[in-house]
């Protein structure tokens, strides 16, 4: 049985447990109820089979379904393009980290500077989208890390923090995925990362909490000192 059978099998199986456990479930008692599941994007073995063109057109043909389904009136001037404006937002941007053909390239250069302390980018602009509702996530993103011989260009921080962020997200995923990445790359385990967000799932809908905002961190290697979080903190605060 290949991957794909058996990711069908599996998949038939949970569906049915589910069926069998959430039948006497209201939305309102399942809706918000969000699970981390991995530090991996949960994604099908089959997930790149259709080329970008098949998906958009996939995607509008179901989006324009939603629309109708809503009762609005698609032969009107303004959302008669919505439905295929939509499939390219998702395809070609909002979602393009999904698709690992769109990882940014990345160079790395001799520390020819012998430069032993961390350096920090702080203030990367952030946008996302909650896994949960499709909702936006924005913010910032700081992250820190003590070269090992290598230095990676600063812009290159921000591809990888934009390349994890272009997917449906979890924020505690994102930041252990950006700094799993950074490590992966720089072969070092003196990597920091914090994020300070906000969720439209939390500000436009359910408590419609406007004000408050999620801060998560990850720290690897000497960032797990108290000294060196703390000197992080500090220069990110300036």
């Amino acid at each position: 049985m290949n991957l794909k059978s058996n990711y069908m099998k599996l998949k038939e199986t949970q569906l049915n447990f589910m069926d069998n456990n959430l039948e006497n479930l209201t939305i309102e008692e399942i809706g918000d109820n969000h699970y981390f599941t991995g530090i991996e994007t949960p994604l099908r073995p089959d997930a790149f089979d259709l080329s970008d063109a098949e998906k958009k057109e996939k995607i509008a043909f179901h989006f324009k379904e939603i629309m109708e389904t809503l009762g609005l009136d698609l032969t009107d001037d303004s959302l008669q393009g919505t439905p295929k404006r939509v499939a390219k937002m998702y395809v070609e941007e909002i979602f393009s980290g999904l698709n690992p053909k769109n990882k940014p390239k990345i160079a790395l250069f001799e520390n020819k500077y012998k430069y032993d302390q961390m350096l920090v980018e702080k203030d990367i602009l952030l946008y996302s989208n909650c896994e949960h509702h499709f909702l936006p996530i924005y913010g910032k993103a700081h992250i820190a890390y003590i070269s090992n011989g290598k230095v990676i260009g600063l812009s290159k921080l921000n591809r990888i923090v934009n390349y994890f962020a272009k997917r449906p997200q979890v924020q505690e995923r994102l930041s252990v995925q950006i700094g799993e990445e950074l490590k992966s790359i720089l072969n070092t385990e003196d990597v920091a990362v914090l994020i300070e967000a906000k969720h439209l799932c939390v500000s436009s809908r359910g408590i419609q909490d406007d004000q408050s905002s999620t801060i998560t961190s990850y720290y690897s290697g000497q960032f797990k000192s108290d000294t060196k979080i703390q000197e992080f903190l500090n220069l990110i605060n300036r």
